[in-house]
């Protein structure tokens, strides 16, 4: 058989080069290099399975890799950093609703014959998948702003979710027990999809980090699950990697932000009611102090300890490259500057980290919340751009606050805390931020890449000025 050699040496080795690229890509210095081998192996996988006997004609097989080269390619040369979250989110989404659909496949195949092993990872396949292919499109609506933001919750909500996952599980396990019967297995694929979509919608902004994690860690198990029934050992390992490590993320994000499972999932954990609602429109009321560029720059110059703070603001201006400027401006004048990331900023695990990288911010400078956070406090000014519920102090100080308790960047210990906003609007877990009325804050309205702009001008002037 043309399989029987190569096929598994090709399944080994696309195996082994998912692990070193999961390896990899853990740190910023080996994360290309992790990332080719991951895509070595899965180049690795497909040519395996190209290879299998089954495959009798390549027609359609070739159209399709065409149609998702075309399409995959067109979004990694054309899609911003900024989208990144939500191309995830999609992808997550393909991802699962391709498992869900060969699950489909081989279960109206071989329904007559399946025996209970096979039926419960056909069963386990297809409900992860379309749970996730739901989910995900839910998470994808709400980080491209289709859907709310805040929390989308009803009277006895929590109950109907409890009853469409015991159904959802009961009609699992009836079609295990008995596969033949397919009149139930659409009934399975709805209930599952809508349990998808009842699934996240009640989760607000400010935990859809974790929600991304979780949703690739379900497409991973499905993916495994499909391994199985398929019996493609490269489906195997991809998928429990794939699950594994997104359930390890969204355990560390869940830490990271003092947050509980239950209370992510199942506790609409974000939503903002009357009280708060109206404490944020008060808040707006409250007077701030703003700052020209000629006023910033002047004491940006003078400082000798800044600390970046970079957001979802700085993504969407695509500042990373001005910022960086800055920074190089303020360490030739002597300045030490440093850039602190909050496990959840931006709209991904990661998110700044790959805005600076691409910047060419050099990676020791680029420091967690929990490595820097005490060094605020010596800090002559907190620059945060774009930031918002991440360095909120009322995470800290109002137990009524959908935020209180999520670990914050101390950015108000600073002895000036300088703010790069468009405007006064909230953040995206919808709430007011106490930061920008401390006295010791100066707003600077703007987009943040003219701003940026504008201040590496001001301060290069100032130096030329000097050296004059």
């Amino acid at each position: 058989m043309r399989d029987t050699i190569a096929m598994p040496l090709l399944y080994l080795a696309a195996g082994t080069l998912f692990i070193v690229g999961l390896r990899g890509i853990t740190h910023p210095r080996t994360a290309r290099r992790g990332l080719l081998a991951a895509v070595l192996g899965m180049a690795a996988a497909i040519v395996g399975t190209l290879i299998h006997q089954d495959v009798v004609t390549y027609r359609w097989i070739l159209i399709a890799a065409v149609v998702g080269s075309l399409v995959g390619g067109a979004m990694a040369k054309y899609m911003p950093m900024t989208a990144m979250p939500e191309r995830i989110a999609l992808s997550h989404a393909f991802g699962a609703l391709a498992a869900g659909l060969v699950g489909a496949a081989e279960y109206y195949e071989h329904f007559e014959s399946l025996n209970a092993f096979l039926a419960a990872a056909l069963m386990f396949e297809v409900v992860l998948g379309f749970v996730t292919f739901t989910g995900s499109l839910m998470a994808f609506g709400k980080l491209k702003g289709i859907l709310p933001g805040r929390p989308t919750v009803f009277p006895g909500q929590q109950l109907l979710n409890a009853v469409l996952f015991t159904a959802t599980v009961a009609v699992a396990v009836w079609l295990v027990a008995a596969p033949s019967t397919a009149a139930l297995f659409p009934v399975l694929v709805t209930l599952a999809a809508l349990f998808g979509i009842l699934l996240v919608v009640p989760i607000g902004g400010a935990d859809m980090p974790t929600v991304i994690s979780l949703l690739n860690s379900y497409a991973g198990l499905s993916g495994a699950a499909m391994g199985l029934v398929l019996d493609n050992k490269a489906l195997i390992i991809a998928g429990a990697l794939d699950g594994a490590s997104g359930f390890l993320l969204s355990l560390i994000m869940s830490r990271a932000m003092n947050r509980s499972f239950r209370n992510v999932l199942f506790g609409a954990f974000g939503q903002v009611d009357a009280t708060a609602v109206q404490d944020g429109r008060s808040a707006e009321e409250r007077p701030v102090r703003s700052a020209s560029i000629d006023e910033a720059a002047m004491l940006l110059a003078a400082a000798r300890d800044v600390i970046v703070v970079p957001g979802y603001g700085l993504a969407v201006a695509q500042a990373q490259h001005r910022i960086r400027e800055v920074g190089e401006i303020l360490e030739r004048n002597g300045t030490r500057v440093r850039y602190a990331i909050h496990p959840v900023a931006g709209r991904m695990p990661g998110h700044m980290n790959v805005l600076l990288a691409e910047a060419d911010v050099p990676y020791d400078r680029i420091l967690d919340m929990d490595d820097i956070n005490s060094d605020f406090a010596q800090a002559d000014v907190a620059l945060v751009v774009g930031a918002n519920d991440v360095t909120n102090p009322a995470a800290r100080t109002q137990p009524d606050s959908p935020i209180y308790g999520m670990p914050i960047l101390d950015v108000a210990a600073a002895r000036t805390v300088m703010v790069v906003k468009r405007g006064m609007n909230a953040g995206f877990a919808g709430v007011e931020n106490e930061l920008y009325h401390l006295e010791k804050t100066l707003m600077l309205f703007g987009d943040a890449k003219d701003v940026a702009t504008s201040l590496a001008r001001e301060l290069e002037d100032a130096q030329q000025g000097q050296r004059v």
